[in-house]
């Protein structure tokens, strides 16, 4: 017990300080964000672009789609281009011919290497000059500079709006005709699109080589190339991996071999009680397997996009279903379904944990449903609504789409989920409470279930901190609190402890070994995983320490993914355990499938990009949809589903139960998530970051690279696997179906109490 305290109070001691400093970094981020002047001039004195509309072209970027219609500093989609990149290389290719007009009468392409020279040199210096002068807030651009912008911003109110000539780019990119309708909009867009490629390629104040984005994106025109911090700490992140590798497999060998647990001759669970608002949990799962229905048919129609764009196999349904919208869907649904799962085990064991049933705990755990399931559908039609509208940016940010990738609900709905996950984080801690009181050997891991569902529904709250106006690189720390702390950290935690728990409960584990591994697997976790957060804001307008701190600890967060695939053999050794832990096969198969996603997902192909000098070159293209496909299905929707299962196991009487169906509902979805990973994603990414290193970004991300017959034919090639990821979908949801089938049998006797006096 004193060794538990102990690694309690070194919890604490990691939780703060590994906060604090991420809360420093944030405040070095503040003050060094890239500057949005109050205008930008031409030598002339013409007002180009005043900060007003810099601000406001980013919120016309937003509500028209944002990151799920490409992407800035390299966060979105990947089907249109990276418009910082995109705006760099354009802007640089204009000038060039501007000049070589002027001196030569020629297009730049028509000198002599001798002749373009010159023009090279000229052109780096003028694009990495940085002409803000505080003291104005004013950015001065040379007229011929001011001249090519013109022909940039021309361009994109084309594209954005409904020049019929842009109309096969248009198609290209997956975009709709009058992406934005407001004129004033429309003219602001290219605004915020200078403003982020300007930040890209100016020096910081004071630097000669080394821009607002730390050089990124890599475009050798303006010889934005990799910093010598980029490469150096790349290699100190990847021996700072082995070394830490090395240490985990040591300290695990110096472990004492610890006794197996002695498996019960009989389920422990067989005498379940089912109370009134375990009972009304069941309808969270069945909503849970009809989101992952739609999930996976929003993925379908959103990758064949990257083939024909507006069309579905000739169905012009972008009219009706446009890419920014069901890809969307896609990724809010992924993040709902998973965390719907998860929730509702919680409610599930709160009174099985805590020996009997709160007050009003049924009518809480209703309540909460429904109110989830406004939420859900409200967020999705309401930003469905708004971008077949064009209903403008005010709408979007307060009801229809924010824009933002896995946060893209409006703010109403956000601080609805907040209050939605308070509540759900209260009506847990009313059924742990009894338990939370009685010392026990199930204490601990149980306390951290519940501080991780209190940190759950806390640190929502991040979501709610960015504004419409904003600064960009202030949006992209707060939003990465969200997705990289609140699903990949607090949620996990607390999947981790109920799946201790669990098995615990069933006697397959040691409880006191549990306890003590839950609490010292979170410090290592978190160790690594909250400065880890910092990998995802290398190159978005933040300082150098950024890049430091963020690769040595990214590195650390896949040292305890070293060992995960022995746990998971141990893991699936427990389904041998006794007769009657067959019954849970599959529920434990899901935790199995966790340990190798996590070893294959989280592990190797999230350290294939972390490392700065591979994400600079990488980021923003399908190297990272493959890690984010294996990741976050493979991890943490098995996760739910194994959990679901598990649930479903003890509200279904015996006699109901045929998990016949499961087999092949594990096994093709976890096939067919490898095929897509493999036969696809993986490939794509590898054919985009050779064009990305050899030409730069923008050539990886353009239509020429994303149209090409390559890249087409891998896009293709997810057909396979989506199939049958798709049928494994399926026969999961048939299996669920037929649970609600009529029980013909004799009701199975019930108990005589609770799981908690099972085993405690």
């Amino acid at each position: 017990m004193q060794k538990t305290r102990n690694l309690w109070r070194w919890l604490a001691v990691v939780f703060f300080l590994s906060f604090a400093a991420l809360g420093w970094i944030g405040r070095e981020i503040y003050l060094d964000k890239p500057p949005i002047p109050q205008q930008v001039v031409s030598s002339s004195g013409q007002v180009l672009y005043t900060g007003e509309q810099i601000q406001r072209g980013q919120e016309a970027w937003l509500s028209a789609g944002g990151q799920q219609m490409g992407s800035v500093w390299g966060h979105g989609s990947y089907v249109a281009p990276d418009w910082s990149a995109d705006w760099l290389h354009r802007e640089a290719i204009a000038l060039r011919n501007i000049w070589a007009q002027q001196q030569f009468k020629k297009d730049y392409e028509q000198l002599t290497r001798e002749e373009q020279a010159p023009l090279d040199v000229r052109l780096v210096s003028v694009m990495r000059s940085n002409t803000y002068d505080k003291a104005s807030d004013t950015v001065t651009i040379q007229a011929d500079r001011a001249v090519a912008m013109a022909q940039v911003a021309a361009h994109y109110e084309g594209l954005f709006g409904t020049d019929p000539a842009q109309d096969k780019l248009r198609e290209q990119y997956a975009m709709i005709s009058g992406s934005i309708k407001n004129a004033d909009d429309l003219k602001a867009l290219p605004a915020f699109f200078f403003w982020s490629a300007w930040a890209a390629a100016t020096n910081r104040p004071g630097e000669s080589h080394l821009s607002y984005t730390s050089n990124w994106p890599h475009e050798p025109l303006v010889e934005n190339t990799p910093t010598t911090g980029t490469s150096m700490w790349s290699i100190a992140s990847i021996i700072l991996l082995i070394a830490g590798i090395a240490a985990m497999v040591l300290f695990h060998n110096m472990q004492r071999e610890e006794e197996p647990a002695v498996c019960p001759e009989k389920d422990p669970l067989i005498n379940l009680q089912l109370t009134p608002s375990m009972k009304a949990t069941l309808k969270y799962f069945y909503v849970v397997i009809g989101l992952l229905l739609a999930q996976v048919g929003m993925g379908i129609v959103s990758a064949h996009y990257q083939v024909e764009g507006g069309s579905f196999f000739g169905i012009p349904l972008a009219e009706v279903l446009p890419f920014t919208i069901s890809r969307t869907i896609h990724t809010q649904l992924g993040v709902l379904w998973i965390a719907t799962a998860w929730l509702a085990t919680g409610l599930f064991l709160a009174p099985v944990l805590g020996g009997k049933e709160p007050k009003f705990q049924k009518l809480g755990t209703d309540a909460l449903f429904y109110a989830l399931l406004l939420i859900v559908v409200g967020s999705i039609a309401t930003g469905w609504i708004g971008t077949l509208q064009r209903l403008g940016t005010d709408y979007s940010f307060w009801l229809g789409n924010q824009g933002l990738e896995y946060t893209s609900m409006g703010r109403v709905w956000q601080i609805l989920l907040f209050v939605g996950l308070l509540i759900w984080a209260t009506l847990l801690g009313r059924g742990l409470w009894p338990a939370l009181r009685k010392p026990s050997e199930s204490q601990g891991l149980i306390a951290m279930v519940f501080v991780s569902a209190v940190c759950i529904g806390l640190f929502y709250a991040s979501s709610l901190v960015w504004g419409q106006k904003t600064h960009y690189a202030m949006i992209e720390y707060w939003r990465w609190w969200l997705v990289h702390l609140w699903v990949e950290g607090f949620f996990e935690v607390f999947a981790t402890a109920v799946i201790a728990l669990l098995l615990s409960r069933l006697g397959l584990i040691r409880t006191a070994s549990a306890n003590r591994a839950i609490v010292l697997e979170t410090i290592v976790f978190l160790f690594g995983g909250i400065l880890g957060t910092l990998h995802h804001l290398y190159f978005t307008g933040s300082p150098t320490s950024v890049i430091a701190v963020g690769a040595m600890f990214s590195a650390l967060e896949v040292v305890p993914l070293a060992l995960i695939a022995a746990e998971a053999y141990h893991t699936y050794r427990h389904t041998k355990a006794a007769p009657w832990v067959e019954k849970y096969r599959w529920a434990i198969m899901c935790f199995v499938a966790v340990g190798f996603w996590n070893t294959v997902g989280a592990g190797l192909l999230g350290f294939a990009i972390n490392p700065p000098i591979s994400l600079y070159y990488v980021q923003g293209l399908n190297m990272t949809a493959a890690h984010g496909h294996a990741a976050l299905f493979g991890v943490y929707g098995m996760l739910g589903i194994g959990l679901m299962l598990f649930c479903l196991r003890g509200l279904t009487p015996a006699a109901k139960w045929n998990d016949k169906l499961l087999k092949p509902a594990f096994w093709s979805m976890n096939i067919g998530l490898a095929m897509m990973v493999f036969m696809s994603l993986l490939p794509a990414g590898i054919y985009q970051a050779f064009a990305s290193i050899e030409h730069g970004l923008w050539y990886a991300r353009s239509a020429e690279i994303i149209h090409s017959p390559v890249m087409e034919t891998l896009v293709w090639l997810r057909v396979p696997g989506d199939i049958v990821f798709a049928a494994g979908v399926m026969f999961l949801a048939v299996f669920a179906i037929r649970l609600l089938g009529k029980d013909q049998s004799q009701p199975v006797p019930v108990l005589d109490g609770q799981l908690a006096s099972a085993k405690s």
